[in-house]
């Protein structure tokens, strides 16, 4: 058998390359790949959900800050029209006008005012937290208007009528009813007003804060009395003294100062709370005459509490301190602190007798 035979009779064999991977998977089918989709398109709409949850919630948290703000500037507003109606009302009183029709005349302008800004708080947006301070509010006008309006029903009789000491009587209950509603505006309704600005994260005071309008409608506690109101319309009453002598009277602030640092307006103060600061008022009797039990007053704009105290006595051109206390620490805030002498009988100017600052307590 020769070479070339067995060569033959030899079958050629030839390696077959392998082939990388996993042997025995299969390419995933149709299920998976549906299943796959089905996953994505779920995290995807979570996502869309989260995404827009926050964006409402974001949304409604403006619009909700936006109103509180809107309606703290109504406010602001509506009571500075108010005070400025009661200002507009005592001068036409302390006039001496002797035609009553004309005094009539005027009052009832001065109702309409009244009536008109009533008529403006009811109609107002009232976000919800703001509800219990916007009913006080409210209340406020109305005990304003009703005063007026009982004002003008009694001031022809108050200048002219037999019934005079009666009609004077009437008036002097009016006028309470405007100093009540200075209480309640100032005292129930702004600290429920600040509460709710602060609840919603809002600054209050300062430069940066929303401002709260302090002014308020009586600032001659004078009108109060019977006989206060009979000489500042000119008249007699029988039976009592109603008249003041001719001459300057009142008393001008001239600064607040805390444990000897002197307040700074249109600059933040600061003050530690706690214990309750005492508040040293210094003051000059700018008038002719020797006053008597004047009241000094201190009041943290957006808190119920306000310190009082009372000096025995002033003399003409004399400069003296009253010493005010706050009867409890405020919370540690920015707030604009109002000092004032109140206004003593006679006393036609009170526009120098306040001071407002902004202070900072610190706890």
């Amino acid at each position: 058998m020769s070479f070339f035979d067995d060569a033959e009779e030899q079958p050629a064999t030839r390696s077959q390359p392998r082939r990388r991977g996993s042997a025995g998977r299969k390419p995933p089918g149709p299920q998976q790949a549906i299943r796959t989709r089905r996953v994505v398109a779920v995290v995807v709409v979570v996502v869309a959900v989260v995404l827009m949850a926050v964006g409402i919630h974001a949304c409604q948290a403006s619009q909700h800050t936006s109103a509180l703000k809107d309606y703290n500037a109504q406010v602001y507003s509506l009571i500075a029209k108010s005070n400025q109606t009661g200002k507009q009302l005592f001068e036409l009183l302390g006039a001496h006008k002797s035609d009553a029709t004309a005094l009539y005349t005027q009052i009832g302008q001065a109702l309409g005012s009244a009536q008109s800004q009533l008529n403006q708080a009811n109609s107002m947006n009232v976000p919800g937290d703001m509800a219990a301070a916007h009913d006080k509010l409210v209340l406020a006008l109305t005990m304003r208007r009703d005063g007026i309006r009982i004002i003008g029903g009694q001031i022809q009789q108050a200048l002219s009528s037999a019934e005079r000491k009666a009609a004077i009587h009437e008036i002097a209950a009016a006028t309470a009813r405007f100093y009540s509603s200075d209480v309640i505006y100032k005292a129930y309704s702004v600290p429920e007003m600040v509460a709710a600005l602060h609840a919603a994260g809002i600054p209050v005071g300062g430069l940066g804060g929303e401002q709260i309008q302090g002014g308020q409608f009586v600032t001659d506690l004078g009108w109060l009395s019977p006989n206060f109101i009979a000489s500042r319309l000119g008249v007699a009453v029988s039976g009592a003294s109603t008249s003041l002598a001719p001459g300057l009277r009142g008393h001008s602030l001239n600064s607040v100062s805390v444990a000897g640092s002197q307040l700074v307006q249109g600059a933040t103060n600061y003050l530690a709370s706690n214990p309750p600061p005492t508040f040293t008022l210094n003051l000059t009797n700018g008038g002719h005459f020797t006053e008597t039990n004047v009241e000094c007053r201190v009041s943290v704009v957006g808190l119920s509490d306000v310190g009082t105290a009372q000096i025995a006595q002033t003399t003409p051109g004399e400069t003296t301190t009253c010493q005010v206390t706050l009867p409890t620490a405020p919370a540690a805030a920015t707030y604009n602190v109002t000092a004032e002498v109140l206004p003593v009988p006679g006393e036609t100017n009170s526009s120098n007798n306040s001071l407002t600052f902004p202070v900072k307590f610190t706890g």
